[in-house]
């Protein structure tokens, strides 16, 4: 391991000094987009203004004979637009595949200094996390990248889970991570084939009575790993995401999935179609009631300490933490969605 004066050096001559906090930014959706296909990236200039994050996909729903292409689709794409606010990502292929060399060279050679974040696949430990991270140090070396390029960890397999927090506090190139369900199901050797949500038979059955037929009540199959995902990014100061919602054709479901990733503590969610977007953008906005609430228990203890009765509940420092998490989310909110601002009153 690092020792802690060692951490935040670069880890090649001439690579930009490591971050050392997070940049603030509003992420509540990060859009998948298929580069290899013209017709959603000709629309991509229009997208930036309805999403927070735009991710170029190299990886899973991309065709092997696509491959190529698809990175450069995404080049391209990143050369031709300017993306503003909104974060630009991409997804490489994973560590053992045969082209994700080719993905994080040519990337970073052709738009190093536009790219914010790489978000890996099938991460397993803190070592996937380790390569990576000398890798484009070397590569911001050689093109003058004037910024270090971020590292978002997708959580998919049994043996990524049970390396959670180290792979969490691997570098300071460490953005966040996110769950990906179907991989992971496949991992554990899960009976289903949904990709996240839960299942109708994953279920816990009311008490027992003699004259009654028992209530079943569906749990949530991710519940567990979610949390363990919340607390390691939480521990380590970054961010956790829920990843996808496979079922285009349920958008309730989408919305409950994603707001008891919200609750949890995630940042956002994948949005893999544009349905999804609406979804994400009203979920992981904090609602304006809350806003309310919070804004009066910050207002009622501006230094955050001893104890207030508002509308008849007591307030103490440790709600005060609580309301300043959604007044910031708030902040953030607003500065990017005027209309949000409005009902927000900030």
């Amino acid at each position: 391991m690092k020792l802690p004066r060692q951490f935040y050096q670069p880890l090649a001559i001439c690579a930009p000094e490591p971050l050392r906090e997070l940049p603030v930014r509003l992420e509540r959706m990060i859009h998948f987009v298929p580069p290899h296909v013209e017709k959603v990236t000709a629309k991509v200039p229009e997208l930036i203004r309805q999403v927070d994050v735009v991710l170029g996909n190299l990886e899973d729903a991309i065709p092997a004979d696509a491959k190529e292409a698809a990175r450069a689709g995404f080049i391209a794409m990143a050369k031709a637009t300017d993306f503003g606010a909104t974060g630009l990502w991409t997804r490489i292929n994973a560590l053992n595949s045969p082209w994700v060399l080719d993905d994080i060279t040519q990337t970073v050679a052709a738009i190093g200094n536009k790219l914010d974040v790489i978000m890996l696949p099938k991460v397993e430990g803190a070592w996937d996390i380790h390569y990576l991270d000398q890798l484009l140090a070397q590569l911001e070396a050689r093109h003058g990248i004037k910024k270090p390029i971020m590292i978002h960890a997708i959580l998919e397999t049994a043996q990524g889970v049970n390396n959670v927090e180290s792979i969490a506090a691997a570098s300071p190139r460490m953005h966040g991570m996110s769950l990906g369900p179907a991989d992971l199901a496949a991992s554990r050797g899960m009976k289903t084939t949904r990709v996240g949500g839960g299942h109708p038979d994953y279920v816990v059955l009311a008490d027992a009575k003699d004259d009654a037929k028992r209530a079943a009540f569906q749990q949530d199959l991710w519940h567990y790993t979610t949390a363990k995902m919340v607390d390691a990014c939480a521990a380590a100061g970054i961010k956790p995401f829920y990843g996808p919602f496979g079922d285009f054709s349920d958008p309730a479901g989408c919305e409950a999935q994603f707001r008891n990733a919200f609750l949890m503590g995630c940042a956002g969610a994948w949005s893999l179609h544009p349905s999804q977007i609406g979804i994400a953008k009203r979920v992981f906005s904090p609602d304006p009631a809350e806003v309310a609430t919070a804004r009066k228990i910050i207002a009622a203890m501006p230094d955050g300490t001893g104890a207030a009765m508002i509308d008849g509940k007591m307030q103490d420092d440790a709600t005060w933490k609580q309301a300043k998490v959604v007044v910031d989310l708030a902040r953030l909110v607003a500065a990017k969605d005027p209309e949000m601002a409005s009902r927000y009153g900030l």
